[in-house]
């Protein structure tokens, strides 16, 4: 028996290709955006929400004065939520690594890139949840009894990722990937990383919903623009942060549907949805987030439309592997319209940014112990191997719901 090892295969060996690492697509555009707050420590984060304004208003004659309507306020709470993210080194490997020895205070830097490339991917899992909720992906068919589940999102899910699937009825699953066919959009989950038995996932059906989920993310996720701006009848909350939506409009965002909405009339009703939002919101909601198959379709529309639509020019702007933006103005006024990785298909989201806030305690930071170690380190019969773990603390806050719309139930 030996100590364990990771790059056995590929140490002491001529090689004339780097060690292939797939580029990350970034999808942190919100984590990117948003207005941070690092200062909160914990408890409650309280949330004052406008309840109604001072509304009176009389002709010929003054208001009486105990007929004066007053600003008034109700009181939301935010809670503190958490995330981690955890690596694992081998000390084998370290110690087989070109260089000399393993300085204590600089050994995670022995393997290129690792902590950095974690934390990247790290930040792409929460801004998903940021967006669109718990779920980071759906079931577009029945899994079956051989691990096998079709999926939206083949491209969030990575090689010994532990997945948990559950729906509306049952109880969730898990398991651990093993394949995943990027054409087929299936992905096949087994109940170990190596070895073991595929997951009995025929009970799973997308007649119930069901949907995949990060370890703990289904009972314990951060906040989302999907819960929190969609309303109870549309698929979001019927609360925000303990104060019931509809009991306000200063708590409500505007939904507008998107199931008229086609490859060929998407800018249309984009602009149509941005006057309905100015009309009945607070905002200015200028920002317009969007998945790339609607981005290509308002490329698309943009090149067929040019008499009613225009781009600015020098305004389009692409980040390696990110996001484009592009400015689009109308008749009816001028959006920054954003393709991103991370959005699904289904919502368009438009945003006044001065609505989002997102409140941590020192945002990603690796935890460090009282000696001041930033791993642990564990022993066992195959070898030593240390332990780095990363946290999110805080969440995500939409002070303003009002500021903002959503154009919802896009299906084409």
């Amino acid at each position: 028996m030996a100590t364990t090892r990771t790059f056995n295969t590929m140490l002491n060996e001529y090689l004339t290709y780097d060690l292939l690492k797939e580029e990350l697509v970034k999808r942190d555009w919100i984590l990117s955006n948003i207005e941070k707050d690092d200062g909160w420590l914990g408890g409650p984060l309280p949330v004052p929400f406008k309840s109604a304004g001072a509304s009176s208003i009389a002709f010929g004659s003054l208001s009486a004065s105990n007929d004066i309507a007053e600003d008034a306020y109700v009181r939301g709470n935010v809670n503190y939520k958490e995330a981690w993210g955890s690596l694992i080194f081998n000390e084998t490997d370290l110690m087989q690594h070109p260089g000399k020895g393993i300085p204590e205070k600089t050994f995670l830097k022995i393997l290129p890139d690792a902590v950095d490339a974690f934390m990247d991917r790290f930040k792409m899992v929460v801004s998903v949840n940021l967006l669109n909720g718990a779920a980071f992906a759906t079931l577009t068919a029945d899994g079956d009894a051989s691990g096998n589940i079709t999926v939206d999102r083949p491209d969030r899910f990575d090689i010994g990722q532990k997945v948990y699937v559950d729906d509306d009825n049952s109880s969730p699953a898990s398991g651990y990937v093993r394949t995943i066919d990027m054409n087929t959009a299936v992905v096949t989950l087994y109940d170990a990383r190596s070895g073991g038995s595929v997951v009995n996932l025929s009970g799973y059906t997308v007649a119930q919903n069901a949907k995949c989920y990060y370890e703990g993310q289904q009972a314990n996720p951060f906040s989302s623009l999907k819960a929190t701006l969609l309303s109870a009848t549309n698929g979001g909350d019927s609360t925000i942060y303990g104060v019931t939506k509809t009991s306000q409009p200063y708590t409500q965002a505007i939904n507008v549907s998107g199931a008229a909405i086609n490859a060929s009339n998407i800018l249309e009703k984009i602009f149509d949805g941005y006057t309905t939002f100015r009309q009945k919101g607070k905002g200015n909601p200028n920002k317009v987030l969007m998945s790339y198959k609607n981005l290509g379709s308002v490329l698309k529309a943009l090149e067929a439309g040019k008499g009613s639509f225009n781009v600015e020019p020098g305004s389009q702007k692409t980040s390696a592997y990110g996001w484009t933006e592009i400015n689009i103005g109308g008749v009816k006024g001028a959006l920054s319209v954003i393709g991103i990785q991370e959005c699904n298909d289904s919502e368009i989201y438009f945003l006044d940014m001065r609505a989002l806030k997102f409140h941590s305690n020192q945002f990603f930071k690796k935890r460090v112990a009282p000696d001041g170690k930033s791993y642990f380190e564990q022993r066992a019969t195959t070898g030593y191997s240390y332990i780095v773990d990363v946290c999110l603390f805080g969440d995500m806050v939409v002070s303003k719901p009002s500021y903002c719309g959503v154009l919802y139930s896009i299906a084409y």
